[in-house]
C-alpha cells in the first residue's frame, strides 16, 4: 500500500512536469512570435523599397522625392515643402524649376532655369539656374571653373509639392537624436506589436 504522503509526491511532481510543458509552450510561442515580428519589419523594409525603386523607374528621376531645405525658392517654395520630381527627354526650357546635382556636393539644389543655351551641331544644352529669393544666378554654387549645367546634373523637374511635410525630415537631419529615438521607437512598436 502506497503512503498518503508518497501520493501527494507524485502529484506534486505530475504538476511540476505540467508546468514545464506550459514553460516550454511559451519559450516557443515567444520565439516563434518574435520571428513573425522580424519577418514583418522586413517587410515593412522590403516594401518602402520596392515603392522607392518603382518611384524611381516611373518617374525617370534617381531622386523623385526631393525636401525643400532653404528659402531660396521662396514664395513658391518654403523650406520644409515637399517636391514631386519627373524626369523626361523633353528639352528643358526657361521658367522651369529643376533639382539638380553637383559633382562633389551631397546635397541637391532646387532652382528655377533662367538661361537655356544650345550648343550648335552637338544639341547639347547648357543651363543655367537661380533662386527665385536670391539676387544673383547659381554659378557661385556651381562646381570651380563650371558656368553651365548640362543635363546629366539635372535629377528631375518639379511636378507637384506638399507644403511642410518634409520637416520631418528637416528636423530629423539636423537633429540625429531624435531621429534615433524615432527609429527606436517604431522598431519597438512593430517588435510589440501583437497582430
Amino acid at each position: 500500500m502506497l503512503s498518503p504522503r508518497f501520493l501527494v509526491e507524485v502529484e506534486k511532481a505530475e504538476e511540476m512536469g505540467w508546468i514545464e510543458e506550459i514553460m516550454i509552450s511559451i519559450k516557443s510561442f515567444q520565439l516563434r512570435q518574435a520571428l513573425h515580428q522580424a519577418v514583418n519589419l522586413g517587410m515593412i523594409a522590403a516594401s518602402a523599397l520596392m515603392i522607392w525603386k518603382t518611384l524611381i523607374c516611373v518617374t525617370g528621376s534617381e531622386s523623385p522625392v526631393v525636401v525643400v531645405l532653404s528659402e531660396s525658392m521662396e514664395p513658391g517654395f518654403s523650406r520644409g515643402d515637399i517636391l514631386f520630381l519627373h524626369m523626361s527627354r523633353d528639352p528643358i526650357r526657361v521658367g522651369e524649376i529643376v533639382v539638380y546635382n553637383i559633382d562633389g556636393r551631397d546635397i541637391p539644389i532646387v532652382h528655377r532655369v533662367i538661361k537655356v543655351h544650345e550648343r550648335q551641331g552637338t544639341g547639347e544644352v547648357d543651363i543655367l539656374t537661380k533662386g527665385d529669393n536670391n539676387d544673383d544666378d547659381d554659378i557661385t554654387l556651381y562646381a570651380p571653373n563650371q558656368l553651365w549645367l548640362q543635363r546629366n546634373h539635372i535629377m528631375g523637374r518639379a511636378v507637384g509639392f506638399l507644403p511642410y511635410v518634409g520637416w520631418a525630415t528637416i528636423i530629423m537631419t539636423e537633429k540625429p537624436l531624435i531621429k534615433y529615438i524615432l527609429i527606436g521607437a517604431l522598431g519597438l512598436l512593430v517588435i510589440t506589436s501583437k497582430d
